[in-house]
């Protein structure tokens, strides 16, 4: 086993091609360790609405929570690791990890929740997001300075 610092392998310089040093680890580089953890998204412009598509494998509806405070749509998915009843043999590898990720969305000061439809299946949360135009604020009047 070789030596290392942070995670990393110590060696990894040496043996490494400058051309292949570019693309290795990209999601890494990017996201740190927890790039498979990353919510994956999709958003997709209608005329009257978005779709917007994230990816949550391996979570329950029950572990993922919606909410819209001052025009930010927060999407938050908590998992822990299950009690699992003692087995018997040395864990060697645990890939499984518990944790929360969370992602914010700004979708406007003039949605409210019941404007956003949202649907979970298949590791994939689904969710609708009409468009409104904002509040329009009134235009520039000028005030004469008496004097």
């Amino acid at each position: 086993m070789l030596p290392s610092i942070f995670g990393e392998n110590l060696f990894d310089d040496w043996f490494d091609f400058p051309s292949l040093r570019e693309l290795r680890n990209i999601d890494r580089r990017l996201y740190g360790r927890n790039a498979a953890n990353e919510m994956k998204t999709d958003v997709k412009e209608h005329e009257d609405r978005y779709e917007v598509d994230i990816d949550l494998p391996g979570f329950k509806k029950e572990e993922i929570q919606l909410n819209l405070e001052n025009g930010y749509l927060t999407v938050t998915a908590a998992k822990g690791l299950e009690k699992e009843e003692e087995k018997k043999g040395k864990l060697i590898r645990q890939e499984r990890w518990a944790g929360t990720l969370q992602r914010s969305f700004y979708v406007g000061e003039a949605l409210e929740e019941t404007d956003i439809a949202a649907r979970f299946e298949n590791g994939v949360l689904s969710l609708q997001i009409p468009k409104k135009e904002e509040k329009k604020l009134p235009e520039k009047k000028t005030i004469l300075i008496e004097g």
